[in-house]
């Protein structure tokens, strides 16, 4: 038989790593709404530049064009940057953080129905 401490120690065990996943969920939350947000600027600046290219061909005096599309294609590349950086690493860590989670969870479960 297990003492009711060591199931009060299992408990509070359950519980911190209950915290863990919660906390993990939330930075997880906040970078899936970054990169919701960014995916949409990108393409915000994507129909700009087109816009531009457009009346680019369409007027003779191109150069205050030039100026925002270099400036547009800037922002473009840094958001791109931002997102491959951001989110590739960061879904395979999260991944892993989770699998590790889920097994120490099943762990604790194991070692408290037991």
């Amino acid at each position: 038989m297990s003492s009711p401490k060591s199931d009060d120690t299992k408990e509070n065990d359950l519980k911190q790593v209950l915290i863990e996943v919660e906390k993990s969920l939330f930075k997880l939350q906040e970078r899936y709404t970054q990169v919701k947000q960014d995916v949409s600027r990108r393409s915000q600046i994507k129909e700009r530049q087109q816009e531009l290219k457009q009346q680019q061909k369409d007027k003779s005096s191109p150069e205050p064009l030039k100026t925002e599309l270099r400036h547009l294609q800037q922002e473009l590349d840094s958001l791109e940057l931002n997102l491959e950086s951001i989110l590739l690493p960061d879904i395979f860590w999260q991944v892993v953080r989770f699998v590790f989670l889920g097994i120490i969870i099943g762990w604790f479960l194991h070692i408290w129905a037991t």
